[in-house]
């Protein structure tokens, strides 16, 4: 195994100067071996029955997750914020590179009290503490909208890659949950994973532009493996994919290789998605990056999730 961060090339000389020990170097310089995870999967103890297969696979489907009711309800919501023109401007919306479309809108849950409201019931938050095995604070949230005829996918990739190397999460001790506000077909660009990908890290090539995520949030081109790591990874793990109705939701860990297809039906595609970590992994300084991205993408507010809603219903 591979450890330690690279100090002779020039571009990590940039970086902050730091004697920390880099156990997942990436945005390397010439090719590296991919890295077999020593890190547990499930830190906790799981007692739902719908993650029994998440150390395994990497991921878990929990069907209805939210009710018809609740669907609709947030449907509307998001659908609001999507038109809302005072956020047109706003540097947490990203549009659509082609079509022009609200492709994504970040920090979702200050911008919606329904959605803050839903993060902290247990049935939500409870499902990141079984695995990560502590308390959990909200690293990341956003609404995705990939509509018809225009909703552009996402290339592969380890979510953990780039939350390490621009964010400086030290280990893949978060998970992601993907809440579907409408039905995931086979056919409108619902995600695509490889189960058992979680267990290994792929490092990555290219020295991190700055302000790298105003160009990824669009369309990422550094922090994604190479076609031979994608050929390689699929020959070992093999692809499946996340379908379901409305309402189901998917729950996978940050290092699961994972990306989705464009969306060329009439059919369009949204969720809300949330990013969970352990409040024993919190950010430090970027790995592989010249700077932290903003808070809106990468939070440093480390509240527990629990605390923050019975301090939010104190005010």
């Amino acid at each position: 195994m591979r450890t330690g961060c690279i100090r002779s090339s020039s571009r990590r000389r940039k970086l902050p100067v730091s004697d920390r020990l880099d156990r997942y170097p990436t945005r390397l310089t010439e090719p590296a071996p991919h890295l077999e995870r020593t890190d547990p999967t499930v830190w906790g103890e799981v007692v739902s029955p719908e993650l029994s297969g998440f150390d395994a696979n990497g991921y878990a489907v929990i069907p209805e997750l939210l009710s018809p009711e609740e669907v609709a309800a947030f449907g509307a919501e998001i659908g609001h914020l999507a038109a809302d023109p005072v956020l047109y401007g706003d540097e947490r919306v990203i549009v659509e590179p082609v079509a022009g479309q609200v492709r994504s809108v970040f920090q979702v849950h200050k911008l919606s009290k329904p959605i803050a409201d839903l993060v902290a019931e247990s049935r939500i938050v409870g499902l990141a503490e079984q695995i990560l095995g502590s308390a959990v604070y909200l690293h990341q949230t956003r609404v995705n909208y990939m509509p018809g005829f225009g909703g552009t996918g996402f290339t592969w990739h380890s979510d953990f890659e780039t939350w390490h190397a621009e964010d400086g999460m030290p280990a893949p001790r978060a998970v992601s949950l993907s809440i579907a506000l409408t039905d995931n077909y086979p056919f409108n660009g619902s995600l695509m994973v490889m189960p058992g990908s979680h267990r290994t890290f792929v490092p990555c090539l290219g020295e991190t532009p700055d302000a790298h995520y105003r160009e990824s949030l669009r369309e990422q081109r550094f922090g994604v493996p190479s076609n031979d790591d994608i050929t390689f990874m699929a020959a070992r793990y093999g692809i499946d994919q996340f379908t379901g109705k409305a309402g189901s939701a998917l729950l996978f860990d940050s290092n699961l290789m994972h990306g989705s297809a464009n969306n060329i039906t009439p059919f369009p595609r949204s969720n809300i998605f949330l990013v969970f970590n352990s409040v024993e992994n919190v950010l430090e300084e970027p790995f592989a990056a010249p700077q932290q991205r903003p808070t809106h993408i990468a939070s440093r507010e480390f509240t527990p999730v629990r605390e923050s809603a019975l301090a939010d219903q104190a005010r």
